[in-house]
């Protein structure tokens, strides 16, 4: 089985950029993860889709949010770990990350915070980071596809 699945960081309030991917995708996707710091547009997207099903985690900038930190879910039999970041010092490298996917048992580590989209295969862990939706710092905004198939795991950034 397929599953294709959007990944969308640092939103940061563009509630149309947002919608845009959503709206984009929101056929053909089987899920959406937010990796932070776009609470208020994540609210009124759940809102307007109801039936899209979106997971989301916190990012520094959403503050008084009841959103977990991180959260690990299984999609095709896989195991995915998202954070926004800031807690696992991407900025600076992603050994804190990869331990924390390891511990987990995860397949795929998802995070944002950096506005600089990344992918790296590392001994068996899918490492994807989106990039910017809003406001890169390569000045390329982006989002992430995610495809998990009976084949294999495939990360792709995609520019807006």
């Amino acid at each position: 089985m397929n599953y294709r699945i959007i990944v969308i960081s640092d939103t940061h309030g563009s509630f149309s950029t947002l919608k845009y991917i959503i709206d984009r995708w929101k056929d053909e996707a089987f899920c959406f993860i937010h990796l932070g710091d776009g609470y208020k547009e994540i609210d009124d997207i759940k809102i307007l889709y109801p039936d899209i099903t979106l997971y989301a985690v916190r990012g520094n900038c959403d503050n008084d949010v009841t959103l977990p930190a991180y959260l690990d879910i299984k999609i095709g039999g896989k195991t995915i770990f998202m954070t926004h970041g800031d807690g696992f010092d991407v900025k600076y490298n992603l050994d804190t990350l990869k331990r924390y996917a390891r511990n987990f048992n995860a397949d795929i580590a998802l995070y944002g915070h950096t506005h600089i989209g990344y992918t790296e295969y590392d001994n068996g862990l899918y490492i994807l980071n989106p990039g910017s939706a809003r406001l890169p710092r390569d000045f390329k905004k982006s989002y992430g596809v995610l495809d998990i198939t009976d084949a294999g795991i495939v990360t792709n950034i995609v520019k807006l």
